[in-house]
């Protein structure tokens, strides 16, 4: 299916544009999304249509901002991204964080850019809720308070979750219709960015929705008919990464950077198990199962965000003839 931002085309395929001297109709710009699991060929299949059609590709991975970061996070090498030329990689230290909101802004700047060129936004990766932010917005809720949190539940012990859901009714209807009375984080949840914004939570989540972006967007994905598959060639791609000396890369970030293990960067898959044997806190036997069992639980993740959240149109990233299939679903959407 066709969607402009997180509604139907059929809905918003065109957009009315504003000047001084009339209103005139005019067409949202195309953008492919291709998201995949990791192990899933995203890369591959980017690239082959980069082949075929004039894609520019921006990447969507958590990881992959990471500059020196590059054998862990599977980035493209030298003479890949000298062929097809990736946007969004290698933008900050390890030592720094990357959010969803930053991501928006950052490839909604690229996307403009890429358009303004007569080209198309080809977005790839697997940091689901990156793509969930552009699709559907990113409310701007206030950071959690524990002052906050502790006078809530100060009344909850007082009087009960039942009584605070009744004076989140009061404040926030909408927010406390779809919660249960003892669904208790969600209700202090809502209730804090009350009294922190002064606004309802239903308020700032609807505006969060209208921010979408102005282009119609053709999402594809990338899943598994035999999960055990999938299952192998992450097995085969860890080994692969250990060999190309993930353990080196490792030592020589620690080495070049201040990092320490509750950053986002070494809490990346494989960044983590390693670092943990490096520090002594687990046996070195076991750092290839425990990488290729936590890059094992990030697919199934990814797999749930697709599957239940995102649902693009689904092709199987096993069969031989998917990237003929992708060219083909693509063909038609750019006319």
């Amino acid at each position: 299916m066709l969607i402009c931002a997180n509604r139907p085309i059929r809905q918003c395929s065109k957009k009315t544009v504003t000047t001084e001297s009339a209103k005139t109709l005019q067409p949202f710009p195309p953008a492919i999304l291709l998201m995949g699991p990791t192990a899933s060929g995203k890369t591959a299949a980017a690239m082959e249509l980069a082949r075929h059609f004039p894609v520019e590709l921006v990447s969507v991975d958590s990881a992959q901002v990471f500059r020196d970061m590059d054998i862990g996070t599977a980035k493209p090498d030298a003479a890949t991204l000298r062929e097809f030329p990736h946007h969004l990689i290698d933008l900050i230290s390890p030592e720094a964080a990357y959010s969803a909101a930053r991501f928006c802004a950052d490839a909604l700047a690229v996307m403009a850019q890429i358009t303004a060129r007569g080209n198309v936004p080809l977005l790839v990766g697997g940091t689901m809720l990156y793509f969930k932010a552009l699709l559907n917005g990113l409310a701007d809720l206030p950071q959690a308070c524990a002052q906050t949190r502790a006078e809530i539940d100060a009344l909850a012990n007082a009087h009960g979750w039942p009584a605070v859901h009744a004076e989140l009714a009061r404040v926030d209807p909408p927010t406390a219709a779809r919660l249960q009375p003892t669904d208790a984080q969600r209700i202090q949840r809502a209730l804090e960015v009350f009294r922190l914004a002064g606004r309802p939570l239903s308020t700032l989540l609807a505006e969060g929705r209208e921010q979408v972006p102005p282009y119609v967007f053709l999402p594809l994905g990338l899943l598994p008919s035999a999960r055990s598959v999938l299952h192998e060639r992450i097995a085969r791609r860890y080994d692969a990464m250990l060999s190309a000396g993930l353990e080196g890369e490792v030592e020589g970030l620690r080495a070049k950077y201040q990092l320490h293990m509750n950053l986002p960067s070494m809490r990346c898959v494989g960044y983590r198990q390693v670092c943990e044997v490096q520090d002594g806190l687990a046996p070195r036997a076991e750092m290839r199962d425990r990488g290729i069992y936590a890059t094992r639980q990030l697919a199934k993740r990814q797999i749930t965000w697709l599957s239940n959240t995102l649902q693009p149109e689904i092709f199987d990233c096993l069969a031989p003839d998917v990237e003929a299939k992708l060219i083909g679903r693509t063909a038609p959407f750019l006319g």
